[in-house]
């Protein structure tokens, strides 16, 4: 991905007043969040599986942008796989009133656990897990709403 490239986004942020950016193309993920209102924006870029297919405008050569605070963060971050809500609706914990969580911060889950249930139009979604792993972040409080692609769970994945 080009710098200019990078450039164009960031401004379309600007302007649109976005809080995050996340695009997946051509074997390259960018994800830019804005910190604050003071903070500078971190450029996190991952690659995946598949090879960029410019040489020229390699991962290298990206300007650093990151403090060592951000770069640790993003680090610890790939190890994590994140559950996002697929729905907006109202995040769920636990099956029912008063009964037990469906799962708890160091809990070991595998994959298609149910995870919680979000409530959407009167109908109960379970949401499961697409990974064997480690809970090791909730980001929702129970009964609160949720949007669409909101981090609800970070799981350490297994090996």
């Amino acid at each position: 991905m080009a710098f200019d490239e990078i450039e164009k986004i960031l401004a379309l942020m600007r302007e649109h007043d976005l809080a995050e950016f996340e695009l997946e193309r051509e074997g390259l993920k960018l994800r830019v969040r804005k910190a604050s209102a003071h903070a500078p924006m971190p450029i996190m870029m991952h690659a995946t599986a598949a090879p960029v297919s410019s040489p020229s405008h390699s991962l290298a050569s990206a300007p650093q942008a990151m403090t060592a605070g951000e770069i640790q963060a993003a680090e610890d971050e790939l190890e994590l796989a994140v559950v996002k809500s697929p729905i907006v609706g109202t995040f769920y914990r636990c099956p029912e009133p008063g009964a037990p969580s469906f799962v708890d911060i160091g809990q070991r889950v595998k994959k298609d656990q149910v995870l919680c249930i979000i409530e959407a139009m009167k109908l109960m979604n379970e949401i499961t897990s697409e990974y064997d792993g480690e809970i090791v972040n909730v980001y929702v409080e129970n009964g609160k709403p949720v949007q669409y692609g909101e981090r609800l769970f970070a799981i350490k994945t297994s090996g």
